[in-house]
């Protein structure tokens, strides 16, 4: 039975930095790769984590067997890059035949793959290698450079700063310097947002599937890029909405109202969107011959969502707003509202008759 030393890099800052494929197994190895790395980034903290394992190493085959091994993931860290030190470790554990393991780590981030270590080795100890850094590096110039140039920190801090900065000097250029507060704060607000609620991801995996059916040859390529510009066309067509609106002279109702006129003047574009998008798909689907019966449902509940909107959005205009065009008499408003209800929920039903039978079918025609 043998002790491991392993010391994780998560982020596979050995293969790309210094072009070592891992894992790396001995003390050798070990030696000759954190010199690599040291060599092509002398300010790599994983390189002082590996001769800190080599140290711990050493210390630890003076009174039992043990083999010192460093594993690496995946720059794209998450799910890739955990799963390729998973993959490693199963191998190490079966070829060594280990059964204890000291993690030699350099901080939290590393360390967040405990639970995948212990999973399947029992743990002795967790090392963490702490760099102590000169004073002229623990200036504040450094700091601020380091943070400018990491991009998980520059995304969440910078990113709004820039927008701001960006925002307040077009509307000087335009002399109106009292829309760029609202402006800022819309634009900020939408940014908070889109990172809180985790939108940042699902952007990743749309740009990701854009670029694969670029390469591949899908129609879901055409069908994003219709989606996207009918989506810029719903803003813009609720903007203008919005605006023209807030700008009325007989116009004396507050924001609601506003959100209201937005959304009864932008929905079916962006119904129209997300239709592109999700008939893309199903194309692409057939033409690979695929099963696609669960994609039907998608296209009757976007549409039956967006005539949910619509209704509700002209039922409270139909009561509040006192513009020419969305002023009709408030029965026939309710009946509108009662209409698209209905409607929605026939559309729904609808949706999931079809793709029940597709499903059906699909599997009849696979028996």
């Amino acid at each position: 039975m043998t002790k491991l030393i392993l010391c994780i890099d998560r982020d596979d800052d050995l293969g790309v930095k210094a072009g070592v494929t891992s894992p790396v197994v001995g003390r050798e190895a070990n030696i000759d790769a954190a010199t690599k790395l040291l060599l092509s980034d002398p300010e790599d903290s994983d390189a002082n984590t590996i001769f800190g394992g080599i140290k711990l190493y050493d210390e630890v085959t003076m009174q039992e067997p043990a083999e010192i091994v460093s594993i690496a993931g995946d720059k794209n860290v998450g799910i890739i890059s955990d799963g390729k030190i998973a993959s490693q470790l199963d191998h190490i554990i079966e070829q060594l035949q280990a059964n204890h393991v000291i993690v030699v780590s350099d901080g939290a981030e590393d360390e967040s793959l405990m639970p995948v270590v212990q999973s399947r080795i029992k743990v002795d100890a967790v090392k963490r290698v702490v760099v102590r850094q000169s004073a002229k590096l623990e200036s504040t110039f450094y700091i601020l450079k380091k943070a400018i140039e990491d991009p998980k920190i520059n995304h969440v801090f910078f990113v709004p700063i820039g927008i701001a900065s960006l925002l307040y000097a077009i509307f000087l250029l335009i002399g109106y310097p009292e829309g760029a507060v609202i402006a800022i704060t819309g634009a900020i607000g939408t940014y908070m947002l889109y990172r809180s609620f985790g939108l940042d991801e699902p952007w990743s995996n749309f740009n990701a599937s854009m670029k694969q059916s670029l390469t591949g040859g899908k129609i879901a390529f055409t069908a994003g890029t219709a989606s996207v510009i009918l989506f810029v066309i719903a803003t813009v067509q609720g903007a203008v909405g919005f605006w023209g609106c807030y700008n009325h002279e007989t116009f004396t109702y507050g924001y609601i109202i506003l959100l209201m006129i937005f959304i009864n003047s932008s929905i079916w574009w962006y119904v129209s969107a997300a239709l592109s998008l999700q008939l893309g798909k199903i194309v692409d689907l057939y033409l690979s011959k695929e099963s696609f019966a669960f994609a039907w449902t998608h296209i009757f509940f976007t549409v039956a969502t967006g005539l949910l909107f619509w209704g509700a959005s002209k039922y409270i205009l139909s009561i509040s707003s006192t513009i020419d065009e969305f002023a009709i008499d408030k029965s026939a408003g309710q009946q509108m509202l009662a209409l698209t209800v209905i409607g929605a929920f026939i559309i729904s039903v609808f949706g999931v008759l079809i793709s029940t039978k597709l499903t059906k079918k699909d599997r009849t025609n696979h028996q």
